[in-house]
């Protein structure tokens, strides 16, 4: 596969590493003969493939990605793959400073200033705002359908009821902005004490700004109240935040709850630590 991949764009690799924590593509760190680190990324589904495409495009110099070099539409074999630029540096660690936590709520804000392009037919992002609630039950009962097999019966009942009292509470929805609905600390890249920026676009949408601070806040905002105090800081600098408060318990609780579906489709052993730690959420919620 790596082979017919290289051949494509026509590079000539030194040395390979598979980059780890990457859940719906195939990513490869790669140096060329050059010296050059390049990506070579190959999403798991043409859907997959197609937002990823279009993200590069919309987000191109209103945001800091990836450079897109080179890309390939792939055959009847393989939905796609992509040839990016490095961002240098690491994922951001909760050992980040306050003056990077804001730097990562200009980075958010910024993101979410991004509206549906009126000028580009998209196939792959779909602006699911205009339908916003259908959209987040969509997502939910999709993945009880895996959840079932899960949970007991009376724990799998008292979650669909708390989705269904906790969603009347909801505010009404912040956007249309382009949201990434995985923007979690593995996914942001920071250099010294300088972030250089987001990665990883097959999931995104055009929607509601409220859920995309769910994993974002899960792994590093409630480590650390100072941290979360600079973030939103830097958030408000560039667009008005809303209030967390009022949604992040229930995009907590259904981040939980599909997460544990997650975990059914791609293996309950294979992901037993991750299971558990949205399990005791879960049960949190519902006592």
């Amino acid at each position: 596969m790596l082979d017919r991949v290289f051949q494509q764009f026509g590079i000539q690799v030194l040395s390979i590493n598979e980059v780890e924590d990457s859940h719906s593509s195939i990513v490869y760190k790669c140096t060329l003969l050059n010296g050059e680190t390049v990506f070579v990324k190959i999403p798991y589904t043409k859907l997959k493939y197609q937002r990823e495409l279009e993200a590069y495009d919309i987000l191109k110099g209103s945001v800091s990605i990836p450079e897109l070099l080179d890309y390939w539409s792939g055959d009847e074999e393989f939905p796609g793959a992509f040839l990016l630029s490095e961002l240098k540096g690491r994922p951001l660690s909760l050992q980040a400073s306050p003056t990077l936590a804001f730097q990562v709520g200009v980075l958010h804000a910024t993101m979410h200033t991004v509206r549906p392009p009126a000028e580009k037919v998209l196939t792959g992002i779909q602006n699911e705002y205009p339908n916003w609630s259908t959209f987040v039950e969509r997502q939910f009962h999709s993945f009880a359908e895996d959840v079932e097999d899960v949970l007991d019966e009376r724990l799998f009942k008292q979650a669909i009821d708390q989705f269904e009292d906790m969603k009347k509470q909801l505010p009404t929805p912040d956007g249309p902005s382009f949201i990434h609905m995985d923007f979690r600390p593995a996914n942001i890249i920071v250099n010294d004490e300088k972030v250089s920026g987001v990665i990883d676009f097959e999931s995104v949408r055009f929607g509601s700004t409220e859920v995309d601070f769910t994993k974002l806040n899960r792994d590093f905002l409630s480590s650390d109240h100072t941290l979360y105090h600079s973030y939103q800081e830097g958030y408000s600098s560039i667009r008005p935040l809303i209030d967390l408060e009022a949604v992040l318990p229930f995009y907590r609780f259904t981040d939980a709850f599909n997460s544990i579906g997650w975990c059914k489709r791609r293996g309950i052993e294979k992901n037993a630590v991750f299971l558990e730690q949205n399990m005791v959420i879960l049960r949190k919620f519902l006592q």
